[in-house]
């Protein structure tokens, strides 16, 4: 038995930061008295939303796609406001340009910063010292912001509690059928095998690559999807590094920024990151294909690939290193747009699926559901 009346006012399947927000927002906002959290995984914000760059964008990474840049110069204030005790600033961002190989120049880099409003400005001499002349064309300061996972997960656990909203932790959600009087009813299992069942009449579906795993009434996007496994390198940055966060742009290059939930640096290599893609399938459950998937780990050819253009990164001592799955709209693989999805299932009324490429893109989702009739 899973303790919770079989009759709620909204079900929320997926405990990270986007379920999270959601359930908080549709209680607090909307007014919905019962608001059931399900997650599958021991705590909250323990999967995508812990284990990736902890980047909050100000739009400087995504020179072509205008749109998911502006949205993010106007996103990054307002997750700032709502969650001060998370946000990282300890640290200057720097955004380089490679002199080959990029699909943007500095000129235009510029350009694309003036026109979205995001401040830029020639980073000092001894940051660009660090740099290999021959290979980068100019060094950036910019003003970018990090979210400290663990802080972010306590400030998360405090707003549900504070909004009265029930969470199942280690409780999955199997399917979802439609009930003669219209409601949505979701098959759970629960911590300790136990089967249950609760409904209501809105089901958001915010389970990231698990999106389309759920059986019974429920008949997945008719946005098509894709998954990769991708492998984070965690490193103890050498001298001369650990208070910056380094992005170089914009082909195929690399970020290493701080990890505040680890003390530590994450590095990631548009080449070395990704270790396997597919698009996605019914009966194909990316998170058994990710513990499936004994990859050998890329660190030392990231840092070798990223010493041509950083040579201090030489330095650098691996710690870790954390894979992923990662997901995105198979309509933006190709280019550098991360819209949100956000779906209402036509054959199941009531019934949302929603996917979000970037942190900041809870207010897109926030935005959607304020102009629906729930």
């Amino acid at each position: 038995m899973l303790g919770v009346p079989a009759d709620q006012d909204a079900i929320v399947i997926g405990g990270g930061f986007y379920g999270s927000a959601i359930a908080a927002y549709l209680a607090v906002e909307r007014g919905l008295d019962r608001v059931t959290l399900i997650e599958a995984e021991h705590d909250l914000l323990t999967r995508a939303s812990a284990n990736n760059q902890a980047r909050i964008h100000n739009g400087y990474h995504y020179p072509r796609s205008f749109t998911t840049a502006r949205r993010s110069r106007v996103n990054l204030p307002r997750f700032v406001k709502d969650w001060p005790e998370a946000v990282y600033r300890d640290f200057t961002a720097i955004y380089a340009i490679a002199r080959s190989n990029s699909r943007v120049s500095a000129s235009q880099f510029e350009r694309f910063c003036r026109e979205i409003g995001a401040p830029v400005r020639a980073a000092q001499a001894s940051v660009r010292r660090l740099f290999e002349p021959r290979l980068i064309s100019d060094v950036y300061e910019v003003e970018e912001y990090l979210f400290d996972a663990r802080r972010l997960q306590q400030a998360v656990r405090q707003n549900l509690q504070g909004c009265g909203t029930r969470v199942l932790l280690k409780t999955r959600a199997v399917s979802v059928l439609r009930q003669n009087s219209g409601a949505l009813e979701v098959v759970l299992i629960g911590p300790d095998g136990s089967p249950g069942r609760i409904s209501s009449r809105l089901v958001f579906n915010c389970t990231y690559s698990g999106l389309n795993q759920l059986a019974g009434d429920f008949q997945g996007t008719s946005t098509r999807l894709k998954h990769e496994i991708t492998e984070m390198v965690l490193v103890q940055a050498p001298p001369g590094l650990v208070e910056l966060g380094i992005t170089v742009m914009d082909g195929p290059f690399f970020s290493l920024m701080p990890f505040p939930s680890r003390e530590l640096h994450s590095l990631s290599h548009v080449r070395y990151t990704p270790q396997g893609s597919w698009r996605d399938e019914r009966d194909v459950n990316p998170y058994e294909r990710l513990s499936a998937h004994h990859g050998l780990s890329r660190a030392d050819r990231m840092i070798r690939d990223v010493a041509r253009y950083l040579p201090s990164i030489s330095g650098a001592r691996i710690v870790d290193a954390i894979h992923e799955v990662k997901t995105v709209l198979c309509k933006n693989e190709n280019d550098d747009g991360r819209p949100i999805l956000f779906e209402k299932h036509a054959a199941l009324p009531g019934a949302y699926s929603i996917l979000g490429g970037k942190i900041d893109n809870i207010y897109d989702v926030l935005e959607k559901l304020d102009s629906e009739a729930i």
